[in-house]
């Protein structure tokens, strides 16, 4: 997978699920995806928040990405817009200090700024599963899709590889099976708590699952609440 700002739950249910967890730091960043940005509640719907990026070509991969140099000065911002919008969420104080700890590193480098997030919420949700950066496996990483995660698998010696219920159109099991490995989609359940008592927005950052759950619930929807096709 590649790393993610505050993924939704269903990232920390497929990490949970599996025995390792691989991170992509050498492919190229999605401009358009969720390595950078994510959304949180505000009023009721849902608003993104982002990382800013110093700027380069879009074609680098993820580990050659830097945070803009206004960072520093943004995320004191990007942390007050959080306290404002969740300081009345039932568990703000429980969940606040980790945003806060992500958002206040100093690492500059996107991947390593993001890696280092992902431990800190692993520690949080207590999921156990050691995260593994792609690059460290020793296999031919020109590849791309599906011949990629494959040469990955078989590298590392996984006979199962789980993927979101977004690869489902991507990825064809009898390939996957003619290489040795059994492939399944994992697909988020119904997932739903109470957002201040409105109208629930759905699949919104990790930060306001925390912020409206306590760890036990969280720790349930992470090891339940899901299917795998």
């Amino acid at each position: 997978m590649q790393p993610y700002l505050f993924p939704y739950i269903g990232y920390f249910q497929l990490m949970n699920a599996v025995d390792e967890f691989v991170v992509y730091d050498n492919i190229e960043f999605t401009k358009k995806g969720w390595i950078n940005r994510n959304r949180i509640l505000m009023n009721g719907v849902d608003t993104m928040i982002s990382f800013p990026l110093k700027k380069d070509s879009d074609f680098l991969p993820i580990k050659d990405r830097y945070l803009a140099d206004n960072w520093p000065t943004d995320r004191k911002k990007l942390l007050n817009k959080i306290a404002e919008l969740y300081k009345k969420a039932p568990y703000f104080k429980d969940a606040f200090p980790v945003v806060e700890e992500i958002i206040l590193s100093e690492e500059m480098n996107l991947f390593k700024n993001l890696l280092h997030s992902l431990e800190i919420l692993k520690v949080y949700l207590g999921i156990q599963t050691p995260l593994i950066i792609s690059s460290n496996i020793n296999v031919d990483h020109g590849l791309k899709s599906a011949d990629k995660v494959m040469a990955i698998c078989n590298k590392i010696g996984a006979t199962v590889y789980i993927n979101p219920i977004g690869g489902i159109d991507l990825y064809q099991k009898e390939s996957f099976k003619n290489n040795g490995l059994e492939l399944y989609f994992l697909k988020t359940g119904n997932v739903i708590y109470n957002q201040f008592g409105n109208t629930f927005v759905p699949f919104l950052s990790i930060i306001d699952v925390m912020m409206f759950n306590d760890q036990p619930t969280i720790h349930h929807f992470i090891n339940q609440q899901f299917d795998l096709l």
